[in-house]
């Protein structure tokens, strides 16, 4: 073994595990070559080699391999890592950083920019025509407008609430998931479904084939279109009861015997109250479904949510189970398959299935709908 004179004052003893650790390390093929020569550095240094023989083999100089020795001695594994430096500084001044994210936060169109979006090239453009900087690259922009999570090319859709009773109609709806119908707790004898229907069930031409060695399951993406199948649902908020059917498609009268359906079975066909909460579909749609449905059953009171705000029902979280449970991929040869699979699936989740749990309340509605017409003042004042 190669040794030389000049005994370190920093020697280093290395147990079982460190030294497997750097062993490891010097053959791992992607560590960084540096993390490679400082684990050499250590375990020649625990083999007794000296600092200038070290330096040597591995033909580094003589105070690299000092700095490496004496950090592992003091620090352990530690001591090998990168310490933070503190970088070049800054190249554009905070007022300028903070003008280019204002201006990635306006719609392109303000600045009479003919584009609906931001990509970062095109901010690159606006701000270097305007005069804010002579040049910046995109990666510099990207880096600011990361340090906020500003992402102006990306865009999510929603709706603003156009309903003038949108609160007062998804107050009453909070109300009866937390069992209160006019300020008044609900009685034991008391219901509350959620109902809803999923459209247009397709079947596939080609089954799917199941995951295999070294490969994943594989869905015909080409499919003959054999008819369709409605799903309708009804899911009792509180008790975690669920009912459902398929029509070959929605309307009144598919609607009309799921509400039999659930309204002739107990506890619910002698109950005093059962409270349906439906969106504004075509099958249960204004006054005329609250006659029909009420006139038919004395105990059944057909609550209707606000324009657009399916969300706010309870089946729609049900639903979106079937559609990555059950419908995704959809690998239905024939409607006799998708009714077979949707109710098997429906019968097992009703097996282990509890209330879910509801955590949007009245308070969450009154902060959403004061945040919605603050930005709406702000529209209306630009």
């Amino acid at each position: 073994m190669a040794r030389g004179g000049g005994r370190s004052p920093f020697q280093i003893t290395l147990r079982a595990s460190e030294r497997r650790w750097l062993k490891a390390l010097t053959r791992r093929g992607t560590a960084q070559h540096r993390q490679v020569l400082r684990a050499k550095i250590v375990l020649l240094a625990a083999a007794g080699w000296t600092n200038a023989a070290i330096a040597r083999k591995l033909g580094l100089a003589v105070n690299t391999v000092g700095k490496w020795r004496k950090r592992y001695a003091e620090q352990g594994m530690d001591g090998l890592r990168d310490r933070k430096r503190a970088g070049r500084p800054r190249g554009f001044a905070a007022a300028v950083v903070a003008e280019v994210k204002a201006i990635a936060c306006e719609l392109p169109a303000t600045r009479g920019v003919p584009i609906s979006r931001w990509s970062l090239g095109e901010l690159r453009q606006e701000v270097i025509a305007s005069g804010l900087v002579e040049a910046v690259s995109t990666t510099t922009l990207g880096r600011w407008l990361a340090e906020d999570a500003i992402k102006p090319w990306q865009h999510h859709a929603w709706i603003f609430p156009r309903d003038p009773a949108f609160q007062a109609k998804a107050t009453r709806v909070l109300d009866l998931y937390e069992r209160v119908v006019d300020g008044v707790p609900l009685g034991e004898d008391a219901y509350v479904m959620s109902a809803d229907e999923k459209t247009s069930i397709q079947a596939r031409c080609h089954p799917t084939l199941p995951t295999g060695r070294a490969r994943v399951m594989r869905v015909e993406h080409e499919y003959q279109r054999g008819g369709a199948l409605a799903y309708l649902a009804a899911w009792d908020v509180h008790h975690a009861r669920l009912f459902g059917r398929l029509e070959p498609t929605t309307g009144i009268a598919p609607f009309g015997r799921l509400v039999a359906q659930v309204m002739a079975t107990e506890p619910y066909a002698s109950a005093e109250r059962v409270y349906w909460v439906v969106d504004n579909g075509s099958s249960h749609r204004g006054q005329a479904s609250v006659k029909r449905l009420e006139g038919r059953w004395h105990n059944l009171r057909l609550i209707h949510l606000p324009v657009h705000a399916s969300w706010l029902n309870q089946i729609e979280i049900y639903f979106s189970v079937v559609q990555r449970k059950v419908l995704t991929p959809n690998d239905f040869i024939d409607l006799a398959e998708v009714e077979h699979r949707l109710l098997g699936f429906q019968h097992r989740y009703e097996q282990t299935a509890v209330p879910f749990d509801w955590r949007y309340t009245r308070s969450d509605l009154d902060r959403l709908l004061r945040r919605l017409d603050e930005t709406e003042q702000l529209i209306k004042a630009a």
